[in-house]
């Protein structure tokens, strides 16, 4: 079984790595020119973002040729999904394929204009991660099947979200709003984190390019805490307890 997966503070890789099975970064993936994997199961594991997938990840699927006999799906989440399943499903199917199986996992949620962080991480036992995870460990392994439901419905709430939240969060120049206090030692952090290659970091400054993936991986993972939006509600910052910032880095250098 192969994984691919695309993450930012470390819930999906954590999310992968329950699940098992050979681990593929996407950001890693993306660099080549031809993508191919072969496997009796293969699986896509990625956030929600704005009610639908992070915008690499719906570029993957379109390049990527998946073989494989059981195809699976597994969102991380927050507060809600919106039409994500129906973003994958459909994603799947441009690219000749059909998804066997989506579910999506609660968990901590890293958005940072509406969430306070400690009070995100204070629910993790409340949410029953890993009760989660056993569910949906067990039911791949047994290869269940378990679709999206696609109705005419759907679409028009696809497109209220789109307008709604993916057009206005979704936006490769996000970064570039992201304000740099004095605590900042260009260490460099914040570039190697970042899945799209998006920050120059200089002795004398941090550039942000126009390839955001809105992912807050740089927001999240810089030591200093020294990265901000205008509109955040906190100053915690959030990775994955399970997961390092070496294992981050890893993925998305």
């Amino acid at each position: 079984m192969k994984i691919c997966y695309f993450t930012g503070t470390g819930n999906c890789l954590y999310v992968a790595r329950r699940i098992g099975g050979e681990l593929l970064s996407i950001p890693q993936l993306m660099k080549q020119e031809e993508i191919t994997i072969t496997d009796d199961a293969v699986g896509i594991v990625a956030p929600v973002y704005a009610c639908e997938m992070p915008m690499m990840v719906r570029e993957f699927m379109a390049k990527a040729k998946i073989e494989t006999d059981y195809l699976f799906f597994v969102y991380t989440y927050g507060s809600g999904f919106g039409c994500a399943f129906a973003h994958a499903a459909l994603a799947a199917r441009e690219a000749g394929r059909e998804l066997d199986y989506i579910y999506a996992v609660k968990m901590v949620d890293n958005y940072l204009p509406m969430f306070e962080m400690q009070e995100q991480m204070d629910t993790v036992g409340a949410k029953d991660v890993e009760g989660q995870l056993d569910f949906v460990c067990s039911e791949i392994a047994e290869r269940k099947k378990r679709p999206a439901v696609i109705t005419e419905r759907t679409y028009s709430e696809m497109a209220r979200f789109k307008k709604m939240l993916a057009e206005p969060i979704l936006r490769k120049e996000t970064a570039q709003e992201y304000l740099v206090d004095d605590t900042c030692i260009h260490c460099g952090v914040c570039a190697q984190v970042c899945p799209a290659n998006n920050i120059v970091v200089s002795e004398e400054s941090v550039t942000f390019l126009d390839r955001c993936e809105v992912c807050y991986a740089c927001l999240q993972n810089c030591p200093k805490g020294a990265l901000h939006m205008r509109e955040e509600r906190s100053t915690v910052r959030f990775r994955n307890e399970h997961i390092t910032l070496k294992e981050i880095i890893a993925a998305n250098d």
